[in-house]
Formats: C-alpha cells, sequence, structure tokens
C-alpha cells in the first residue's frame, strides 16, 4: 500500500494514544445513551438508567414507575440492537483492515473481494427458499456463511496465475464474484413473487438492516468477533511484516502461506456472521481502517484495538440516524453507511493517483 503520513498522535507517544481511546469511549457512551432514548418511542434518559441498573442488578433496585412498554422496547429491542451495531462496525472494520494487508491494496474490504456478496446470496437463498428452515434462526446464518467460503474460494481459484496469487488479480476476481453473486441474488428475488413478505423482507435485509438484532444473534456474533479479535491481537507483528512484501516476509521467517490461510478464514467466518444478522453494509471496512491509521498510524500493535472502538462507535451512530431521520420509519442502515463512506471511497480513489492494486 502507498506510504502512510505521520499520524496525529505520534505513537512513541502512548499517552496520546490512549487519549485518542478515551475520546471514542466517551463519544461511545453519549452514542450509547443517544440510541437508548431515541426512535419511533422517545425514552426518558432517567428510565432508562433505572431500567438498565435494575436488569444489570437482577433486582428491583428502583421501583417501577415506568410502563411495561418501556422496558420492553429498552431491554428487548434497543439494546440487543445497539450492542449488535458495535459488533457488526468492529467486525467489518477488523475484516476490511485483514483484507488491505492480505492484498496490499487500500480500497480492499470484504465488500470488493466478493465475500459480502457471496453471504448475501447464500442468505437470501435461506429466507426466499427456507431449505435450512430446520435449523431455525441459524439457517439464515449457515446459509451466509456457506456463500462466503463459496465466494472467497472461487476468488482465489480465479485470480490463481501460475500457482501464484497477487493482488491485482485477487481485487479483478473479487469484483467479477460480487457481480456474479449479486445477480444471482437479484434473480431469487426477481423469481419470487412480486409483493410477498419474503421479497419485502430480502429486499430491506440487503440494504442492511438491524431491526432483527436479538440477544440469541448477538451472543454468537460477539463470540466469533471476540476469537477472531484474539487471534489477530497475536499476528500484529506479522501483519506488519506481510504489507512489507511476501518475500520480505518469508526472509524474517513469516510464514507468508499459513498467514494468508488464517486471514482468509477469520475474514470469511467473521463476514458471513455480519451479513447473517445485518445485512450487506458497506463501506464500513474500507474507510475505517483508513481514518483510524492516519490518527494512530500503521503498526497494527496499535491500529487494530483503536479501528474497533472507532468502527463501532461509528455503526451506533449510523443506527441513530437510520432510526430517525424518517421516523417512525426506519432508513436501512446500509444506506446510511454509503451516504458518509461513499465519497469518502472516492477520495481514495483520487489520492491513489492511479496506483490501485500494487
Amino acid at each position: 500500500m502507498d506510504k502512510e503520513k505521520t499520524p496525529v498522535f505520534p505513537l512513541h507517544k502512548r499517552s496520546h494514544y490512549l487519549c485518542f481511546c478515551c475520546i471514542m469511549v466517551v463519544i461511545l457512551f453519549f452514542s450509547f445513551i443517544m440510541a437508548t432514548t431515541l426512535g419511533s418511542v422517545d425514552l426518558s434518559e432517567e428510565s432508562v438508567g433505572k431500567v438498565i441498573i435494575n436488569q444489570i442488578a437482577g433486582r428491583d433496585i428502583y421501583e417501577q414507575t415506568w410502563d411495561d412498554s418501556t422496558e420492553t422496547i429498552l431491554w428487548t429491542i434497543r439494546i440487543p440492537r445497539i450492542l449488535t451495531a458495535f459488533v457488526v462496525g468492529a467486525g467489518l472494520t477488523l475484516c476490511g483492515i485483514l483484507m488491505q494487508v492480505l492484498t496490499k491494496n487500500p480500497l480492499a474490504d470484504p465488500y470488493v473481494l466478493g465475500i459480502s456478496h457471496g453471504a448475501s446470496a447464500g442468505a437470501v437463498s435461506v429466507i426466499m427458499y427456507g431449505y435450512l428452515s430446520f435449523l431455525g434462526g441459524y439457517g439464515t446464518m449457515v446459509g451466509a456463511f456457506g456463500g462466503a467460503v463459496l465466494s472467497i474460494v472461487m476468488a482465489l481459484k480465479i485470480a490463481t496465475i501460475r500457482n501464484k496469487v497477487t493482488a491485482t488479480q485477487l481485487v479483478l476476481a473479487g469484483i467479477a464474484v460480487s457481480a456474479l453473486f449479486s445477480a444471482i441474488t437479484n434473480f431469487m428475488i426477481y423469481h419470487t413473487k412480486t409483493g410477498s413478505d419474503k421479497v419485502k423482507t430480502a429486499t430491506y435485509w440487503m440494504m442492511g438492516s438491524l431491526s432483527g438484532a436479538s440477544w440469541e444473534k448477538l451472543k454468537y456474533a460477539t463470540i466469533a468477533f471476540a476469537v477472531c479479535f484474539v487471534v489477530i491481537l497475536f499476528l500484529t507483528k506479522q501483519l506488519d511484516v506481510l504489507l512489507l512484501g511476501d518475500d520480505v516476509a518469508s526472509t524474517v521467517g513469516v510464514n507468508t502461506d499459513k498467514l494468508k490461510l488464517v486471514i482468509i478464514i477469520i475474514a470469511t467466518l467473521l463476514t458471513g456472521i455480519i451479513v447473517s444478522i445485518s445485512g450487506t453494509i458497506g463501506f464500513v471496512g474500507l474507510t475505517i481502517p483508513h481514518i483510524t491509521r492516519s490518527i494512530v498510524g500503521t503498526k497494527h500493535k496499535w491500529l487494530v484495538p483503536a479501528s474497533m472502538l472507532v468502527g463501532g462507535t461509528f455503526l451506533v451512530i449510523a443506527d441513530i440516524l437510520s432510526r430517525i431521520v424518517v421516523a417512525p420509519e426506519e432508513l436501512p442502515i446500509g444506506v446510511v453507511s454509503a451516504f458518509f463512506g461513499a465519497p469518502f471511497f472516492l477520495y481514495l480513489i483520487r489520492k491513489s493517483n492511479g496506483k490501485i492494486g500494487g
């Protein structure tokens, strides 16, 4: 990738890095408060705080002075949704970092490489035809993961030339695979009776939505994200070396083939799970790593945790906007993320000066 500018917070000053993280935590906290109180039904901050404390404590510390619907809206709908937004944002950001390291391309993310469109096609097929209905709510997750695996395998096969995968070929193959799976998804929707609930669900879900968030889905998504995050934390030095090139990485003892396989597995697994619970939400994995990298630098020891925090906070704020911009209706969160991400994507293209895919 192109050389980065000097970060805003020099990494040799750890206090600056911690200051940045603390600022993001404060922003996340206030975003959390706003997300719990704002929506089609506004809730008072006082009642929200009392409900949360009672639920965490497991007993009635505060005497109930609010309607039962308030507790239901807050604890059953909004809090799982807020936490899901954070996990999805952080997960997509992590996948974006990994794809950019794998391809050494600043414009790479799971959406550019076709993983998300494959996951989307797999999930939509489950929604439309219900062939994994015996798995209940996990059917969509399994379908998404299967589609993600198929798409990345196809992209790797197409990009392999003389037993070698180049970054440029992988990006181009990913674009082709994305188009293919997008066409398959559209065909499934078109082939199904127009106006049916399945078509409406699939169409809205394809634009990204957290309306189906629940504690159960959140649990499995959080476990998958936590495992992937911890694994990557142990590989941050190897990721730094891999950016210098495969030859350099091999010279210093990094098993590049094994490392790339780990990256692909983690990105595929995490993208499949995320898409299965939130639909397609673009540009998060592309823009957030770049923004954070310009602040904390390129070393993944610092970049990965900070990016997770920024990405999660961004999607929590995006979800707030999706619920209040056209209230009482709900705007697909993918529309909100694209509104902010697309201009930044164009900026990156112009900044690259045509040196994409090196």
